[in-house]
């Protein structure tokens, strides 16, 4: 098709359609069902989990693969920019980690911990998670490419409400499938523990929509957006470490620029805060509150997580209202002391009802923040083209920072309990509130 002007409303809404497709691995995956699933696989929440080697708490086990996950995606994700913009077709590289992550979902379906399928199970999971990240890499750095910075905050925000928005419609469809597996063809025999099996593999089942769901509607976003400025060169082992010299580039731009360089620092801490906290929330539900029976606990923690994603709606819309009329830096300020409250909540809270409250407020602060951080940077980066490297940059260091949070997580986990874990996350808000009060106002 015809390239499309910059600004182009076709052009921003098919970029934004993206968080449409993707976003459902975020919801189903990594928030809600799969935490769910995962916790059905064991006889008790004391149980272990053996895997390379070592014996593990269950939360733990995916922590680890997750910050192992993140970990990967720093380290690739410079050199796979470099070849990009060497080459020229960054949209190659985020269909690839679409269709990587697609697949890993599909192939959760297979997920177990058993010795036989645990390797397995690991790499599925490591597939999806690398898959939504990865192709974030090459999504995000299309924004100042297809926007102006007047539009930026807006799009930015369209784009996480119309994920929001998809994605609920998918969990709604597997939150039906797996309360009423009868509706949709599942044999749920005539005992209690038949319907739960069938309920257990109406979640099989989910993973499946969201690999199909991520894989067919991302095909809008690669139809309409640009393939890049094509070079016409090809790839040689010379340039395969063009994007770790592009980093040290972009690092010693940033040192003459003290604004963009004080928010990246700030942003740095919060974020792997924010990161480790959505990631693991879920989880937190699962373990941590007194929920009456196991079927409360299922409808209870999807119907948080729903809540959250609704609530979220909102809050990016407020959130950009709020920085048009405050300035990003105040607005991220104020969300980053929201969130450290809550995390000082959740290390008090047993009960559902606190439960339900808590995740609402979760849900003001989680879409404000991703989208208002993004454009915050898009709008501090100075005038380049190679707009892919200042990207990868600010990648890396988030993928670093979750590691770096889902690791102290972990190890907090492991020799504590999950209620301490959360509780220390506190200090990287209260850090990222100070650093943000460091950024120059100019431009704000």
């Amino acid at each position: 098709m015809a390239k499309l002007e910059k600004g182009s409303k076709k052009l921003l809404n098919a970029w934004a359609f993206y968080d449409w497709a993707n976003s459902v691995y975020t919801l189903t995956i990594a928030s809600s069902i799969f935490p769910i699933f995962y916790a059905t696989l064991f006889s008790s929440k004391e149980e272990l989990v053996s895997a390379f080697g070592f014996q593990f708490k269950q939360t733990v086990l995916i922590e680890i693969v997750t910050a192992f996950t993140f970990l990967v995606v720093a380290f690739s994700s410079p050199i796979l920019s470099g070849i990009a913009d060497f080459v020229g077709n960054k949209k190659s590289f985020m269909k690839f980690f679409c269709y990587v992550g697609g697949l890993g979902c599909i192939g959760l379906y297979f997920f177990d911990v058993t010795p036989e399928l645990i390797y397995w199970s690991c790499l599925f999971y490591f597939m999806g998670l690398i898959g939504y990240w990865g192709s974030l890499v090459f999504y995000n750095s299309y924004l100042p490419d297809i926007a102006f910075p007047e539009q930026q905050d807006s799009i930015s925000a369209k784009g996480f409400s119309m994920g929001y928005i998809g994605s609920v419609i998918l969990l709604l469809l597997n939150l039906a499938m797996v309360m009423k597996p009868e509706w949709f063809g599942f044999d749920i025999g005539t005992t209690q523990k038949t319907k739960d099996l069938a309920s257990i593999e109406a979640m099989k089942i989910s993973f499946i929509t969201v690999g199909l769901w991520w894989i067919l509607f991302s095909q809008y976003t690669f139809y309409v957006l640009p393939k890049g400025v094509s070079s016409g060169h090809k790839v040689t082992k010379s340039v395969v470490f063009n994007g770790i010299r592009e980093l040290k580039q972009v690092w010693e731009q940033l040192k003459q620029n003290l604004q963009l360089k004080r928010y990246l620092v700030a942003f740095f801490v919060f974020s792997m805060a924010v990161q480790t906290i959505m990631l693991m929330a879920v989880y937190f539900g699962e373990r941590e509150i007194e929920w009456v029976s196991d079927s409360q606990k299922t409808s209870g923690l999807i119907i948080s997580i729903l809540l959250i994603q609704l609530v979220a709606i909102g809050g990016a819309v407020i959130t950009s209202r709020a920085s048009a009329k405050y300035g990003n830096i105040k607005t991220l300020i104020v969300i980053n002391f929201i969130w450290m409250t809550l995390c000082i909540v959740a290390y008090f809270m047993t009960q559902p009802i606190e439960f339900y409250v808590t995740a609402s407020f979760v849900g003001l602060v989680m879409g404000g923040i991703q989208a208002l951080a993004r454009s915050t940077y898009s709008k501090f980066l100075p005038e380049t083209e190679d707009t892919t490297s200042y990207f990868s940059f600010y990648d890396v260091a988030e993928k670093i920072g979750i590691v770096i949070g889902m690791g102290i997580f972990a190890i907090v986990d492991q020799v504590s309990t999950m209620r301490h874990a959360i509780l220390f996350l506190f200090v990287f808000f209260l850090i990222g509130i100070i650093l943000l009060y460091r950024v120059p106002k100019a431009h704000n």
